[in-house]
């Protein structure tokens, strides 16, 4: 049995220009259902604790982003000749009643594998999240770094403008 995977949003809303400037052998695209396999999870372990998800796990957060596709953008660029993804990064839709109902992009967890660092594929996830950032209507995109990242970040065109402030329950607290 042919197991036919879904896409996590629209392949229209990858950015033709950073897609064109990927190294041959290399696809950016969105998210899919079978990247779990692919080592989108290890992926992420460069940037903080993952867990270990079971497939089932996986999925079941797969399938709430896709129902909620207008609004979760997690993209990846894959090697295509290993079938494995090498970088990723995700663009978050927040509604806004502010500028008469606008919308404004969070980026978030922008990573890449460290045996695939130096290839620019850092930028190249950010310059397409903002490419759908755009192309949703946000009216800006934002994101948090730690202080060591921002040279990285401006570089790719985004400028300090805020503090952010962070508050984590207990461990113990339960909702």
């Amino acid at each position: 049995m042919n197991h036919v995977e879904t896409a996590l949003f629209r392949a229209s809303l990858i950015s033709p220009k950073v897609q064109a400037s990927l190294p041959k052998g290399y696809v950016l695209r969105p998210l899919q259902s079978g990247d779990y396999e692919r080592g989108f999870l290890d992926v992420l372990k460069v940037l903080t604790e993952v867990g270990d998800h079971t497939k089932a796990q996986w999925l079941e957060r797969f399938n709430y982003l896709k129902q909620h596709s207008h609004e979760y953008f997690t993209i990846v660029i894959v090697e295509e000749a290993k079938n494995k993804v090498v970088a990723a990064g995700s663009v978050i839709v927040e509604r806004k009643f502010v500028h008469l109902n606008g919308l404004v992009g969070h980026i978030e967890d922008i990573a890449v594998d460290a045996n695939q660092q130096g290839k620019k594929f850092g930028i190249k996830i950010i310059e397409a999240l903002k490419y759908i950032g755009e192309n949703t209507g946000c009216y800006k995109v934002i994101l948090d770094c730690s202080e060591k990242n921002i040279p990285f970040y401006e570089k790719c065109g985004f400028s300090h403008k805020e503090y952010e402030m962070v508050w984590r329950p207990s461990p113990s607290a339960k909702l």
